[in-house]
């Protein structure tokens, strides 16, 4: 059984009355209860907790982390993304969901500004699977079709991606990378475009099917030890 904390700011849903009406107990509730019902051990963590409920002791315990964000990226504390960052390379598995791009732990670990071009239209959104034999694309569809969708476009200001599952196609005419792969030290990542407050994008069977697979994915794996330091002093002896 895979351990995942779903992690969220949970502030919209604590002040815009239609973001509340779409998510009543929050994005992270519906996401924790989706992948609990798929087999998952799940628990939530949000912004206001003591140590935004991501201690030493709940990374211990996490598996695979799923972080959603969007207007208090800025508060979340350094020394909480530190500890993110150093559980992903130790191998922990991270989702970082649609606005989350630009939050402090997937900006550490990839690099770069991670910005894009949006607009908030109400158009249509086609989510292509462009890499069908990819584990995050089992049981899917070769389109999933999003009639209300908030529109990203690129550039997309991200290192080149691994392998990439989705590409976004607008009824504005933007395409985007939309699902994205990559691998830091010893941990999985995966960006999922899809998602925004205000569209009930996670109710959906197809796209909790996606996090259910990107979990599955994002687990760790075992290999070998890793060792930095001086190879003088500790390495193994040779024979």
């Amino acid at each position: 059984m895979v351990s995942v904390t779903v992690w969220n700011e949970f502030v919209h849903e604590q002040e815009d009355d239609a973001v509340a009406e779409v998510y009543p107990d929050g994005i992270h509730a519906v996401i924790a209860d989706g992948l609990a019902e798929r087999g998952h051990e799940t628990r939530t963590a949000t912004l206001e907790e003591p140590e935004h409920g991501l201690t030493e002791t709940a990374l211990d315990d996490t598996d695979v982390l799923v972080w959603w964000g969007h207007v208090a990226h800025h508060e979340v504390a350094d020394d909480v993304v530190d500890r993110v960052a150093e559980r992903v390379n130790d191998g922990m598995g991270l989702i970082v969901l649609h606005s989350a791009h630009a939050s402090k732990p997937f900006q550490r670990l990839l690099g770069t500004p991670c910005d894009l071009t949006w607009r908030e239209a109400d158009e249509r959104e086609r989510l292509w699977v462009v890499d069908p034999g990819h584990p995050i694309a089992d049981d899917l569809d070769d389109a999933l079709v999003f009639d209300e969708a908030e529109t990203y476009g690129e550039p997309f200001g991200i290192p080149e991606p691994d392998r990439l599952v989705f590409t976004s196609w607008f009824e504005g005419g933007e395409v985007f990378r939309s699902g994205c792969c990559f691998r830091r030290g010893r941990g999985r990542i995966f960006y999922f475009r899809p998602g925004h407050e205000t569209y009930p994008i996670y109710h959906r069977d197809d796209v909790q099917q996606v996090l259910d697979n990107a979990v599955r994915w994002a687990t760790p794996t075992e290999g070998a030890d890793a060792y930095a330091g001086n190879r003088n002093v500790d390495a193994p002896e040779s024979r």
